[in-house]
């Protein structure tokens, strides 16, 4: 194991040692709005980390809100109760990027948690097909993250599955650039060697939503 993957995953635990605290602090209160759980969220990741930059936009989102993709900036809600959330944050932890996403389900509702179950057994299925492959391309990848969704009976989200990870600031992911991302449209093989000449890190990313129930899930991490 390289330094670089070291470092992304020492990253990647510090996120996710964060996530396990917003549950013991319960900061996932119905009646708060999503901005301010993020506000929460953000200063208890000053509290545990001293940690005050982030890489990308910092998304808390609930309820009908959670079948939007990254690049929307839909209207704030309430968090109610028997609702649904996800939380998609971008540490940045002395200079090395995390990517880390969960869903959580306040209530006991079966279909919500299934959904939040199921987007995690997803997640390692793409994990485990994306080992076995020799040579693999992002379009390739996310036409397996699509079936995986209908496998599960939910619909694919996402508009990419993913995307390259690495030391801050990693290669510009530019929208237009799909080579960048687990896109429909990048044909290029995901094991080369970036400009840094190391083979490229990347972050898997599932997004399964129901629009009928108008409810969505998200779970992301490190694709190692």
């Amino acid at each position: 194991m390289n330094s670089t993957v070291k470092n992304l995953i020492e990253a990647e635990k510090k996120a996710a040692n964060l996530f396990n605290e917003i549950e013991l602090r319960e900061l996932l209160i119905p009646g708060k709005s999503e901005e301010e759980i993020n506000t929460d969220i953000y200063n208890l990741a000053f509290e545990m980390f001293r940690i005050q930059k982030y890489w990308h936009k910092r998304i808390v989102r609930c309820g009908k809100n959670t079948l939007l993709p990254y690049n929307e900036n839909p209207e704030n809600l309430l968090l109610l109760k028997d609702d649904i959330l996800f939380i998609d944050f971008g540490p940045i932890f002395e200079e090395w990027e995390a990517d880390f996403g969960r869903t959580y389900v306040v209530g006991n509702n079966p279909y919500k948690l299934k959904l939040k179950k199921d987007i995690e057994l997803a997640w390692h299925d793409g994990k485990k097909y994306f080992k076995t492959q020799s040579e693999i391309t992002g379009a390739q990848l996310y036409e397996y993250c699509v079936k995986l969704a209908s496998n599960y009976g939910w619909e694919f989200g996402g508009e990419i599955a993913g995307h390259l990870i690495g030391q801050y600031p990693h290669e510009k992911l530019e929208k237009e650039n799909k080579i960048n991302y687990i896109h429909p449209d990048n044909f290029n093989k995901m094991l080369v060697k970036g400009v840094n000449g190391e083979i490229k890190n990347w972050i898997l990313e599932i997004h399964f939503v129901d629009r009928k129930e108008k409810i969505g899930g998200f779970f992301e991490q490190l694709l190692f």
